[in-house]
């Protein structure tokens, strides 16, 4: 095997648990940290929908290291993240979770890799599913190994309509320090400008799961009457970096309606760049 080769041997084994109890004044803290309006996720008494990805960080690395070499660490993106929920965090949770790495694929530019991961309480209850797609920039594995994540992907025809929504937001040139001790993220690209500059990067970029969490209560305000306990699914492609400073503008249009759920498509733009694609928001009628 060469150094850089992925191990089939860790594909779909489970990593070990973690766990994770909810507090009032954490919730309270990635509510801030992420500019959110809602006042039951600024009281702490509901947990904004991506602060899911908070109990279930520390599950991330250890199947993800099992199967992909592990100079290649360093150069890992997220690329896409999907959670799929069965009910809100609330506090007093003690939630337990675990993750595997189900899947890759060798591309031209690098290879992407799925974990996913399952959130429960410590009595069985599943809190939410999450599906991962890492990105491994400048090293293509060869081959398509396993299963990887579901689709979400935009339709480029709701584009021929008006969207239902805006919103504009503003990252705040502080939004990185706020958000790393709020998430648990404390990758250094997104609080130190010098070590961002040494990773190929034009200074701190802002953590892809605060602008998500941006996009998230923007189509809960416009289109879910601010109730995250409407939220079944929520997916997004990141696709361009996001800079402290930076205005943006998250745009909905109405994809359908089917069994009691109304579908949604969003993008979020930098001026005429895509940061965000791909979105989808499931929410009960």
């Amino acid at each position: 095997m060469s150094d850089l080769e992925f191990d089939d041997n860790g594909l779909g084994v489970w990593a070990d648990e973690e766990r994770f109890e909810v507090t009032r004044e954490r919730i309270v803290a990635y509510a801030e940290a992420t500019n959110d309006p809602i006042e039951a996720h600024l009281r702490g008494d509901v947990a904004p929908p991506v602060f899911g990805i908070v109990p279930v960080f520390e599950s991330l690395m250890t199947p993800t290291i099992e199967v992909v070499p592990i100079q290649l660490i360093p150069r890992v993106v997220h690329g896409e993240q999907d959670f799929h929920f069965h009910r809100p965090i609330r506090p007093g949770d003690k939630l337990v979770s675990r993750a595997k790495m189900t899947g890759y694929e060798g591309l031209e530019k690098g290879t992407r890799a799925a974990v996913y991961i399952e959130c429960r309480t410590e009595d069985g209850e599943l809190v939410n599913e999450q599906y991962v797609t890492c990105f491994f920039r400048g090293h293509n594995a060869g081959k398509a190994v396993g299963e990887l994540t579901p689709e979400h992907k935009f339709d480029a025809s709701l584009q021929d309509s008006a969207p239902v929504a805006k919103v504009s937001q503003h990252v705040d040139l502080d939004q990185t320090y706020r958000y790393s001790p709020a998430s648990g993220d404390p990758m250094p690209i997104h609080l130190d400008d010098e070590i961002a500059k040494s990773a190929g990067l034009p200074g701190i970029i802002a953590h892809g799961l605060c602008t998500m969490a941006f996009t998230s209560w923007a189509v809960l305000t416009e289109v879910g009457g601010s109730d995250v306990g409407r939220l079944t699914r929520f997916a997004v492609r990141f696709s361009k970096m996001v800079i402290p400073g930076d205005d943006l503008e998250t745009r909905i249009y109405r994809k359908g309606s089917a069994n009691g759920i109304t579908s949604y498509g969003f993008e979020t733009a930098r001026g005429d760049d895509f940061v965000i694609t791909d979105g989808l928001a499931e929410i009960r009628d």
